[in-house]
């Protein structure tokens, strides 16, 4: 174990990947791990619904990829953080650095917290960069109705402006004219599809304990125990959906953001998925904000991938079924008041005879 009073130089870098559901995340860390930096991560990758998919969707096979789900990192699983790094700092030496990619819901606020204020991870490893990514044709929207959104902003030392191409020079001035008016201090980058170099998002030593301490007085105060509240609930009366913690960190959450998990082992008739797919998002499109799938075709080989955030929709043929791979469709639909009954009834007839 190495000593608390550690140089920075040999602790281990971390940098948080965070940024809102369907902004690029998982994008901007294939990049990183796919790109030719002679370099070794670790990842950690925690999602909100309860069926991981991103863990499946990161192309880097070399390396080692930790996954949380069924809980947001922030809250539920921030214990598992801590094991999970316990656990990497034992084999220090293995790797270069580690990323974490939260989930699309998280506050990064407590992830970064979690680099202070636990002695043991304090020891071996460093903050590098909290690094946002921003979906530019929907922030402006997330701004009004996700405290996550804007909290997301306010703590990125690295704002990475994505999807430009999909918005007019008047609307990328608005929206970036709002991350602003949030954060002046971060660096921004405009992308396409996440096109920056990586020098700009890693090692970039950007962290700033000041400005976050201006932000949050009490980020340095641990409260001791994990953060424990449920995404999913609507069994309780919120007098708003902003609430804090009685000590500690204040943390916010959409309390009527819900996941549907969907997953089959049969094979499904394309013919029947796709244009079901693309009539539901039509149609609930603005309650569905994110949604992602693997998908298993009757009598196609190939894994198909999909990705959408509200009516738009992605999807390709990403490789083959592996031998040795269940062939498994898994899929699901992050948003509000999902219409739940309706999409399961869908799936279920998009199963092939």
């Amino acid at each position: 174990m190495s000593d608390v009073n550690a140089p920075a130089s040999t602790k281990i870098p971390v940098t948080v990947l965070t940024g809102y559901l369907g902004a690029g995340k998982t994008t901007l860390l294939n990049r990183i791990l796919s790109e030719n930096h002679g370099k070794k991560y670790a990842v950690i990758v925690n999602e909100f619904g309860e069926v991981g998919i991103d863990n499946d969707l990161i192309i880097g096979a070399d390396e080692e990829v930790f996954e949380m789900n069924n809980g947001c990192v922030c809250c539920t699983v921030r214990g598992d953080l801590v094991r999970i790094l316990e656990g990497l700092m034992k084999r220090k030496g293995k790797f270069d650095a580690i990323i974490v990619e939260t989930t699309g819901l998280a506050d990064p606020a407590p992830v970064a917290q979690t680099f202070f204020v636990d002695e043991d991870v304090q020891k071996n490893a460093r903050l590098d960069a909290v690094v946002a990514v921003a979906d530019a044709k929907w922030l402006s929207e997330r701004l009004k109705d996700a405290p996550e959104a804007k909290n997301q902003i306010a703590f990125a030392d690295v704002i990475v402006l994505n999807k430009t191409d999909l918005v007019s020079k008047p609307e990328l001035a608005e929206v970036e004219a709002r991350i602003r008016g949030i954060n002046p201090y971060a660096k921004l980058h405009r992308t396409e599809r996440c096109q920056v170099a990586l020098s700009d998002v890693l090692e970039r030593g950007a962290f700033d304990l000041d400005r976050i301490l201006e932000l949050e007085p009490d980020f340095l105060k641990d409260d001791g125990h994990d953060h424990h509240h449920d995404h999913d609930h609507h069994d309780h009366d919120h007098d708003d959906h902003n609430h804090g913690h009685d000590h500690g960190l204040k943390h916010y959450h959409d309390e009527d953001m819900q996941s549907l998990s969907l997953h089959s082992d049969k094979p499904l008739d394309q013919d029947k998925f796709m244009p079901w797919l693309q009539e539901l998002l039509a149609a609930e499109g603005q309650k569905i904000l994110r949604s992602k799938g693997i998908m298993a075709f009757s009598g196609d080989d190939d894994r198909y991938v999909f990705q959408g955030v509200h009516m738009m929709l992605e999807g390709s043929r990403q490789r083959e079924w592996k031998p040795d791979e269940k062939r498994q469709s898994r899929l699901v639909f992050i948003g509000r008041e999902l219409p739940e009954a309706l999409i399961r009834d869908g799936f279920q007839n998009c199963i092939a005879a």
